[in-house]
């Protein structure tokens, strides 16, 4: 059974309709022959997923997303940190609304449970079609 869970840690709580964002969420995974189990995931500041990307990856720069993949062959889980302040700044960027740019790095950490990456050659197009397959998704169908 899927269980999807949204937590706020250091910002407020970002106005998501969870109970759609769930449906969706779901929706994308089956579309890869997938099912979802639990997905966690914790709405946070640009110091708090810097200190996740120090401490777990080793990294030293901030991100709009970190995903941490619990997933089996055929059930998809994780935990997945995102700053906020990373996606107002991605947002202004980009042109796109704030709410656009927290939909499209959601269901980015859903593609990466997927098996979609983003780093190597050619992957970074990859991720974006099917990030814009599963916005279209959300935008035409009402669940």
């Amino acid at each position: 059974m899927s269980k999807i869970v949204f937590e706020a840690e250091g910002v407020e709580m970002p106005a998501l309709d969870r109970e759609v964002v769930g449906k969706w969420l779901v929706a994308v995974a089956d579309g890869f022959g997938k099912t979802v189990g639990t997905l966690t995931y914790i709405f946070c500041n640009d110091e708090k997923i810097l200190q996740v990307n120090r401490e777990f990856l080793q990294h030293d720069y901030y991100t709009d997303i970190i995903t941490f993949d619990y997933s089996t062959r055929r059930r998809i889980a994780g935990d997945m940190f995102i700053s906020l302040d990373t996606v107002l700044t991605n947002a202004e960027l980009f042109g796109r609304t704030y709410e656009d740019e927290l939909r499209r790095v959601v269901v980015h950490g859903v593609l990466h449970l997927l098996g979609i990456n983003d780093k190597g050659p050619g992957e970074r197009e990859v991720m974006e079609r099917h990030e814009n397959d599963a916005l279209a998704m959300l935008y035409a169908s009402r669940f």
